[in-house]
């Protein structure tokens, strides 16, 4: 099976620089209830995409029909112009990695067996990795900062540490997108922070493409270039952080009232709610 260099675009499927994810018009209902109505964006190569929203306003399940774990009643996926509802599951994985909010494991494995994992999509059936893959998995763990913890179990880790891991399972799928549901629950704010920190990171000098779900309005304006607010399921608002980030925007979608300021230190907006309008 032909090998490629970590995160070579050109090399993995020869697209050049102009890849893109196009979402058109996705609408999606659970029994009878719409949770989505008819939402879409594009992002380009290197661009992190924060998606906001209160509970129940569909950030979850917009990403899993992007992934298409959850298939949409109308609408399309386009990867590169191409209908995502072409490929299979394996190719959908070999272009979409997932951090999901809070991966469960049954068996406590390696944290280098959890990174290996993240081959599987590039394996042919009944095959086992091969060095190339060993080697794809290791970068991803240097990438991450979890190589020193490759033999330790999954389960014995902390909070900041296993979600590392998790990425890097992502990232040794060679995906050109990353899509991250809540990266930062549950975590204290120094692995907050260091976690976004790595994501953004990796968007700017590996060009991926990220799709991040977050309730902390404060980080998600910190680290999107844009950012896409949902209510009950359809957009209310999108476009750059400073845009989208208002008094009445976080009035009317979130019922408080906000004072909205801006820190030249961290060159992103502040939210600080101010209870009901």
């Amino acid at each position: 099976m032909h090998r490629f260099s970590f995160f070579s675009c050109e090399e993995k499927r020869g697209w050049g620089g102009n890849i893109n994810l196009t979402v058109r018009g996705i609408t999606f209902y659970y029994d009878s209830i719409k949770a989505l109505k008819d939402v879409g964006f594009e992002l380009k190569k290197g661009e992190v995409l924060g998606i906001i929203g209160p509970n129940g306003s569909g950030k979850t399940t917009l990403l899993r029909c992007i992934n298409m774990t959850l298939e949409p009643e109308m609408g399309t996926v386009l990867i590169d112009g191409r209908n995502i509802l072409e490929m299979d599951r394996k190719e959908v994985a070999r272009h979409i990695g997932v951090v999901p909010q809070s991966p469960a494991f049954s068996f406590p494995f390696s944290v280098f067996d959890v990174v290996l994992m993240g081959r599987t999509p590039w394996l042919n059936r009944f095959s086992w990795e091969s060095s190339g893959d060993i080697d794809i998995a290791r970068r991803a763990m240097e990438i991450t900062g979890t190589l020193s913890l490759a033999a330790r179990p999954i389960d014995e880790l902390s909070g900041g540490e296993k979600q590392r891991v998790i990425i890097a399972k992502a990232l040794a799928q060679q995906p050109e997108i990353l899509l991250l549901d809540e990266p930062t629950l549950h975590l204290d704010i120094n692995h907050q922070l260091e976690i976004l920190e790595l994501i953004k990171k990796l968007a700017k000098e590996k060009g991926l493409m990220v799709v991040l779900v977050s309730h902390d309005l404060n980080l998600a304006a910190r680290y999107s270039d844009r950012l896409l607010l949902l209510k009950e399921g359809k957009i209310f608002s999108t476009g750059p952080p400073g845009d989208v980030i208002t008094e009445e925007g976080i009035r009317e979608v979130y019922g408080v009232g906000a004072e909205i300021s801006f820190n030249k230190r961290t060159w992103s907006y502040i939210v600080v709610p101010l209870g009901s309008p």
